[in-house]
């Protein structure tokens, strides 16, 4: 399960893995914008996690580091519904990993510095589903879950040296309609 932490959208992704098989499971977002106050949307990002992760049962969170911005008010907000979602995560015994969001989009695209546009194009591919373009958040959260597969399985990832022709070349068994 992949999370892109927000108080005023929440992104998240499930994708369920087998080996190098990767299925979209569900996708979506949490929108916060109208919740009430800032206790009242961490308490509803805690209460929608714990119905995510009750109805699709993931082995594991991947979340996405806070970036650094100039607003400190909103980095502490970001901070505590990022620390809300990782709670909800392990009431459940759900592991948590943060990725940062470079990291994250060079694991995706093979640029860290790439558009939402350009990670949710790569994710149609890699999954093999449309993903919308209109809830970013939402695949930028699925984006963290695909990001963290490739962590975990040992895969090589795309570096901006050999891109993504070199991981194709190196990895024939990635490219669609292989055998």
């Amino acid at each position: 399960m992949g999370i892109d932490p927000g108080t005023t959208v929440m992104g998240f992704g499930i994708i369920e893995t087998s080996g190098n098989f990767m299925q979209l499971r569900d996708v979506g977002v949490l929108n916060l914008s109208k919740s009430g106050d800032h206790a009242t949307k961490l308490s509803l990002i805690f209460a929608e996690l714990i119905r995510l992760i009750d109805k699709h049962l993931p082995d594991e969170l991947a979340i996405e580091a806070p970036f650094f911005g100039k607003n400190v008010q909103s980095m502490l907000k970001l901070g505590r519904a990022q620390g809300v979602a990782i709670a909800a995560a392990l009431s459940r015994q759900v592991p948590v990993v943060e990725y940062a969001p470079k990291k994250v989009k060079q694991a995706i695209t093979g640029n860290g510095n790439a558009s939402k546009e350009q990670v949710a194009a790569m994710l149609d591919t890699l999954l093999k589903a449309r993903v919308s373009t209109e809830k970013l958040d939402a695949t930028d959260a699925l984006a963290v879950a695909v990001c963290h597969h490739f962590q975990t399985q040992g895969k090589k990832i795309p570096t901006a040296k050999g891109g993504w022709k070199a991981f194709l070349k190196e990895n024939p068994d990635k490219l669609i309609g292989s055998p």
